[in-house]
């Protein structure tokens, strides 16, 4: 089983104003000592995205700093959807949801070195992921969320901790998760919470909070 750090990143580009505020946004979380991104875009074409992935990837790669070393760092960027975009940016893996390729079919096409993670939103769906080569399965909304028009049902925190019983997979918590509620999700057996919308105002600054609140 992989090992997942603590805050899994989200950086969805319809959270920006534009491309320049995206790679900054990038850049601040590596600098916070993020070391697991996601990218994320699911209203760009694939000429776009690939762009946006690609600088991303560039700006990352060139070693930010963590903090109080002289240590370099480089996040671990998954790509979200595509795993053709993954292969393409040179990205360390694709995240699937549950209208996108299975993940076996994924897993053809970005090959057994990059980590494969599965979106899940019922119990169901975490066991029959659980049968897949995905590395880490995600669940969720836990709690109520607005960075999907049509969300799934909220799961609580008792969903979190059922879901953690049907696998022993790594397990990421989704939705609705901020600084205030985090260390309750973690605490009920998710491995890693992945953030959005409370990593959007003050990159660096709001990493840097949720790093220290996780431990």
């Amino acid at each position: 089983m992989i090992s997942l750090p603590r805050l899994y990143a989200i950086l969805d580009s319809s959270c920006f104003a534009d491309s320049e505020d995206l790679f900054r946004a990038a850049e601040e979380l590596a600098a916070a000592g993020v070391s697991l991104i996601q990218y994320r875009n699911k209203s760009g074409d694939a000429q776009t995205m690939l762009a946006q992935a690609r600088e991303i990837c560039k700006r990352l790669r060139a070693r930010a700093p963590v903090p109080h070393t002289s240590q370099p760092h480089t996040p671990r960027l998954i790509m979200n959807d595509r795993s053709d975009l993954c292969l393409a940016a040179e990205f360390d893996g694709v995240h699937v949801g549950q209208d996108d390729l299975a993940p076996e079919a994924a897993r053809k096409i970005v090959g057994t070195e990059r980590w494969l993670g599965a979106s899940t939103h019922n119990l169901q769906q975490v066991i029959e992921a659980d049968q897949t080569s995905a590395d880490y399965i995600a669940i969720g909304p836990v709690f109520a969320t607005g960075s999907k028009a049509n969300p799934d049902p909220v799961i609580g925190l008792a969903g979190v901790r059922r879901a953690r019983a049907l696998t022993r997979k790594a397990l990421v918590a989704i939705g609705g998760i901020t600084r205030e509620n985090c260390r309750l999700v973690i605490e009920a057996g998710a491995d890693s919470v992945a953030v959005i919308s409370d990593l959007i105002r003050d990159p660096r600054k709001s990493a840097e909070e949720f790093l220290r609140i996780l431990g």
